[in-house]
């Protein structure tokens, strides 16, 4: 694989925890502008998430960076072959398609998962999520342009 890569660059053990770490912020920091009773409901499920299982949103993250980086890679590297745009700005002009391939990743764990008030908090909110999703793109791609600045040539 590539060393330009998203998979090889923002999973690289010496970036994993900062990766993570700015990852959860974004989400937090996406939360919070949430308004309307959309946003009540997101922030309600949000806190009981953290409520039943402190540190989750962390944990979450690291399981799911890699995952989340070979989704993302294709987008990050038709970027890198149009010369010219910002990432944020392909990124943005890609939104729909980049919040589908994300969300396919959770809809599996979803499925998959064993806390029941988790996986009913996410079947609830899940109609909606695409356009969450979306929104969190243009952040999604600034927190890659920093992690792939000093990497990609």
């Amino acid at each position: 694989m590539s060393t330009s890569t998203l998979p090889t660059i923002l999973t690289e053990p010496s970036r994993r925890k900062t990766v993570i770490a700015d990852c959860v912020l974004l989400i937090e920091e996406e939360v919070s502008k949430k308004g309307g009773l959309s946003g009540l409901a997101i922030k309600g499920a949000f806190a009981i998430v953290k409520a039943v299982k402190p540190g989750f949103l962390a944990e979450a993250v690291d399981h799911m960076l890699d995952d989340f980086a070979t989704r993302l890679d294709p987008f990050y590297q038709s970027h890198r072959q149009a010369a010219g745009r910002s990432l944020p700005s392909h990124f943005g002009e890609n939104s729909g398609a980049i919040a589908e391939s994300l969300l396919g990743i959770t809809d599996q764990r979803a499925q998959k998962a064993q806390n029941q008030t988790l996986k009913k908090t996410y079947e609830k909110l899940r109609p909606t999520a695409r356009k969450h999703v979306e929104e969190a793109v243009p952040g999604i791609a600034r927190l890659i342009e920093k992690h792939t600045a000093k990497v990609a040539a």
